[in-house]
């Protein structure tokens, strides 16, 4: 399983920003899809997590509202909308896939396969 992240960039406080996630694999297995952050001195933390059907989701406390997971299953791609960020979302976010059935998904860190990375700062 490949991973590529994109659309990260520089947002004001209080602007939205999309972040993709490009998914090419050469076998007919399923995974959780999974979106984390890791900010400078701090640990890589779970952001959001959702089924391979996409019919499952789910978004940590502490953003949901402001952030929002989807998959497009045609284009095999996974997204992160962010909105009404805050300078404190300034993080490297990074996409993952973790073995998983079609409607299950996975939270917490233990994923198998990471993307690079895309740096999302939010300025005040």
């Amino acid at each position: 399983v490949q991973l590529q992240a994109s659309g990260g960039g520089l947002v004001q406080a209080g602007g939205s920003l999309r972040l993709s996630c490009a998914v090419s694999k050469r076998n007919l297995n399923s995974y959780s899809m999974g979106w984390f952050r890791q900010a400078p001195g701090k640990e890589r933390e779970f952001v959001a997590a959702i089924s391979w059907s996409g019919k499952i989701s789910s978004v940590v406390d502490s953003m949901r509202g402001r952030f929002t997971i989807s998959k497009d299953n045609d284009k095999n791609m996974v997204f992160l909308q962010m909105s009404n960020t805050k300078p404190e979302d300034t993080a490297v976010y990074y996409c993952a896939a973790r073995r998983a059935n079609i409607h299950d998904l996975v939270t917490g860190l233990e994923y198998d396969f990471w993307g690079q990375g895309t740096q999302v700062t939010v300025s005040s």
